[in-house]
């Protein structure tokens, strides 16, 4: 039913809790680009006005208020004022604590200036006192100032926030207002007739948004029509709602850092597709010019001063796509406004950077040079597009897909692209509807208890019952037959669920369309009946075996589960569902799966280059350090993509060398998400877990004896694993005359000592560039601070070691100064009261006492 719940939660539930803590003292300045003529901010179900720290607001409560229809006999007989029963820690009190809840048509009133204005909603699907189950609520929004526009039809936050396992949610929607009032009017429907209709809001904002900045009230741009040999025209007869809204390149900027409106602006990693993240250019810090057509209110500075582009090397930039992808809902057309501004000094002519932009595959621009547009460097441009997206399947969502590609006709300078910020809207379709479908609903669906093998039965006198006992005999045959066709197919269904009994768990199973269910016969083909011969490695869920299949011209790995364990049934389930559906460029490709003849099979990509491991510690030829840094980057990049780039946030629980696989390109591919957990997109907060899992010496300190759980988790795992790559030495044991000791105190111990040589794998000596080494290291180190808060993301140690590959290059040349004679040692930091017995653990930099 929305356009993205990513923009939704992103922006809300990520940010707001997190502006709590970060920005407590910002408030909205006088000296703002834009002050809105209305900045109302009603807190349902509340009697009070309270200014939140995050916020800086005036948040009023509705209870009493001017904007409740004195004519609206909801406002005393139908509607009441409550307060959520429980709290998700992650979500703020203002205003999701209280609620205005009614059962018939409610409506609020706000006397506004004319213009157009943002409509913000905010839903928080808890229990509530006469609303226990917000399951059954269902709402129709709709804002009317002479003309109506619908905003949301048979909305349920409670199906929404559990789709995308969220705990609140915010609409954001632009309208315009003809007169001097603007009437919001929620219409509470039921999904069963026999049950009553109510329905819920937490919040309302309207806030004023400047003139033509969205939506024209006179002499509306002709915008080009992508992929229709049309224009378009966007004026204020349209509404919209807000998809997207991202700062491209650069950080997150809250409401209060934004130019007057409060909007909110997401980093875009989460949206880049596979691994081609390009480069994020040097910062700039010059005062943006802002031009007359671009009013500084139109987008914030931070916004024009970073951006994303591919990178300075031409030839690699030609052979792909700069690509972002969106989903959206089908059956609507979309505003997509994309910001720019030159910030590299070495690009200030025309000519010099040119590049095409495509829209779901059509050309939206051909040769486009922001120099050429700005007219200049350092002053910020923008250019708007229109694309439809026909409807498919009652209007479910599907992918926007924005790319950008070096033009080579025009012979620029520099083969290379540019993008600093991009907004997607929602337009409203011929009759003031935005309003698409609900999410599906997830289905559960219950295997019964595992039936016991029959007891071995007495024997009995056939005498006098010879007829009964052929009928009896008849009957079982038949139950049997019955009861094996009924397990062949729960065990095939697409939906399944652990015995409760037995494992106490509830998990659903959602196989992707991606992947192909294999026959048990299929299975045996490929692994010649599973010979022994094939077997590439073996794990705790069974043998690994090296097959074929598409008649041999496809080599496959093929994960055979030991027959039905309960722990590899839960494994296989968490593996089938998170794998099935992730497609990432450093994620390993699950294939298909077999469930067939009580067999559990995973059928992956074949690694031809094994594990990291094997060329660690196994018989394989050792790496380059160029080939562990790629290595590093590209498993980061998978540990990054989960981590915040696919729909849900995963935590991997298990990062070592073994679950690193690498193909014939020397790529890495994170595996083995048998025990993964679902984490929440909306902070880092940790989660509380019944149970520790793991491996031994990657296990992240706080997680063992806290029990608590987030993706820092990984990051402590990856930490490691950077040892290990630098080493070469086993994680338990590094060295066989130091027991019980492990590779992270082992190495903590050398570099407090200043006995930096001996953790380098001695297959490297002379070939690390010193720079790299030390911005290595202090990755390495930074990932295994004790405090999971400390501790980088993946997104930021990503960035690092693409930094530490860059200060390698130029060694085979001799460009660079080589770590041969380890002459520097590591500083301890002082840390004042420190009781920790482990020396050396932390650091504040690397000291060399020689210039650079």
């Amino acid at each position: 039913m929305t356009c993205s719940f990513n923009f939704q939660y992103i922006l809300i539930s990520a940010h707001l809790y997190y502006y709590s803590i970060f920005y407590l003292t910002i408030t909205l300045s006088e000296n703002s680009p834009y002050i809105p003529s209305d900045n109302i901010a009603l807190n349902c179900g509340s009697s009070s006005s309270i200014t939140p720290q995050y916020d800086g607001r005036n948040w009023t409560g509705d209870i009493g208020s001017k904007f409740i229809s004195s004519n609206n006999p909801a406002a005393t007989t139908n509607s009441t004022a409550s307060k959520a029963s429980f709290m998700n820690p992650s979500v703020p009190e203002i205003p999701y604590l209280s609620a205005r809840i009614f059962h018939t048509e409610f409506t609020y009133n706000f006397n506004v200036t004319p213009g157009s204005k943002f409509v913000r909603l905010h839903f928080y699907p808890s229990s509530y006192t006469g609303l226990e189950d917000t399951s059954k609520s269902f709402v129709t929004v709709t804002a009317c100032s002479g003309r109506c526009h619908t905003l949301l039809r048979n909305f349920s936050a409670s199906l929404s926030a559990d789709y995308f396992e969220v705990p609140f949610l915010m609409k954001e929607f632009i309208v315009y207002v003809n007169g001097r009032v603007l009437d919001i009017k929620f219409v509470p429907s039921s999904s069963n007739a026999s049950v009553e209709a109510y329905a819920f809001v937490n919040g309302i904002e309207v806030v004023s948004l400047p003139l033509n900045l969205y939506l024209p009230e006179r002499d509306a741009p002709r915008l080009h029509f992508v992929g229709q040999n049309a224009l378009f025209y966007v004026d204020y007869n349209y509404s919209m709602e807000t998809c997207y809204r991202l700062n491209v390149g650069g950080n997150e900027i809250p409401p209060k850092q934004d130019t007057g409106m409060l909007r909110s602006w997401t980093r875009d990693d989460s949206y880049i597709f596979g691994a081609a993240f390009g480069d994020l250019p040097f910062n700039f810090n010059d005062t943006v010019r802002y031009p007359p057509n671009v009013p500084p209110y139109t987008a914030p500075e931070m916004v024009y001063q970073t951006a994303r582009s591919m990178g300075p090397y031409s030839d690699i930039n030609l052979l792909y796509n700069l690509s972002w992808f969106f989903p959206i809902d089908s059956g609507f057309s979309y505003l997509v406004r994309l910001h720019f501004c030159e910030v590299d000094p070495a690009i200030t002519k025309t000519n010099q950077r040119v590049f095409d932009i495509f829209i779901n595959n059509d050309t939206a621009e051909f040769e486009a040079d922001v120099i050429a547009w700005s007219n200049g460097y350092d002053v910020p441009v923008y250019r708007d597009y229109v694309v439809l997206v026909p409807k498919i399947n009652n209007g479910e969502k599907q992918d926007l897909w924005l790319e950008l590609h070096p033009n080579t006709k025009t012979k620029s300078e520099y083969y290379d692209v540019i993008l600093n910020g991009a907004e997607i809207f929602k337009l409203s379709n011929y009759d003031g509807n935005l309003a698409g479908p609900n999410p599906p609903k997830k289905i559960v669906a219950s295997l019964p208890p595992k039936k016991l093998n029959p007891k071995s039965s007495k024997k009995i006198t056939v005498i006098m019952v010879g007829c009964f006992l052929g009928g009896l005999l008849v009957f079982f045959v038949f139950s049997f037959v019955l009861y094996m066709i009924i397990r062949k197919r729960m065990f095939s269904c697409f939906w399944s669920q652990l015995d409760h009994s037995k494992s106490g768990l509830n998990i659903t199973i959602h196989v992707s369309p991606l992947c192909h269910r294999f026959s048990i016969k299929e299975i045996k083909a490929a692994t010649s009946n599973f010979d022994e011969a094939l077997v590439v490695g073996t794990g705790g869920f069974g043998n690994v075996y090296k097959g074929c299949i598409n008649g041999g011209a496809k080599m496959v790995a093929v994960k055979r589960g030991n027959r039905m364990e309960e722990r590899n049934i839960h494994e296989f389930q968490t593996e089938i569902t998170m794998v099935s559906q992730l497609r990432h460029h450093n994620l390993v490709s699950l294939i298909g799966y077999c469930l067939e003849e009580d067999e559990m099979i995973l059928v992956y990509e074949y690694m031809e280059n094994g594990t990291l491991y094997d060329h660690l510690h196994g018989p394989k030829s050792p790496l380059t350090w160029e080939q562990r840094l790629k290595i590093c980057i590209g498993a980061a990049r998978g540990l990054h993509y989960i981590h915040s780039g696919s729909k849900h946030k995963i935590i991997h629980r298990d990062i070592k060398p073994t679950n690193i696989l690498l193909d014939e390109n020397w790529d890495a591919k994170v595996s083995d998400f048998g025990i993964s957990k679902l984490g929440h997109m909306a902070s880092s907060c940790s989660h509380v877990t019944t149970e520790v899992k793991g491996t031994l010496g990657y296990l992240d300190p706080e997680y063992y004896r806290c029990y608590k759980l987030s993706e820092k988790s990984d990051v402590y795992s990856f930490g490691v694993v950077l040892l290990e790559v630098l080493s070469a030495k086993s994680v338990m044991n590094p060295v066989a005359e130091e027991e019980d000791v492990n590779l992270v105190e082992w190495v903590s111990s050398h570099l407090h000592n200043g006995i930096v040589d001996h953790i380098v794998d001695t297959s490297m000596k002379g070939t690390i560039s010193r720079e790299s080494f030390v911005k290595f290291l202090e990755i390495a180190m930074n990932c295994l601070a004790k405090h999971s808060l400390e501790r980088p993301t993946m997104g930021e140690v990503l960035w690092d070691l693409e930094l530490s590959l860059k200060l390698q290059t130029g060694v085979a040349t001799g460009k660079v100064e080589v770590l041969n004679n380890m002459d520097f040692h590591i500083a301890t930091m002082s840390t004042g009261n420190n009781s920790d017995a482990t020396p050396g653990i932390e650091f504040s930099e690397i000291v060399m006492p020689l210039g650079r």
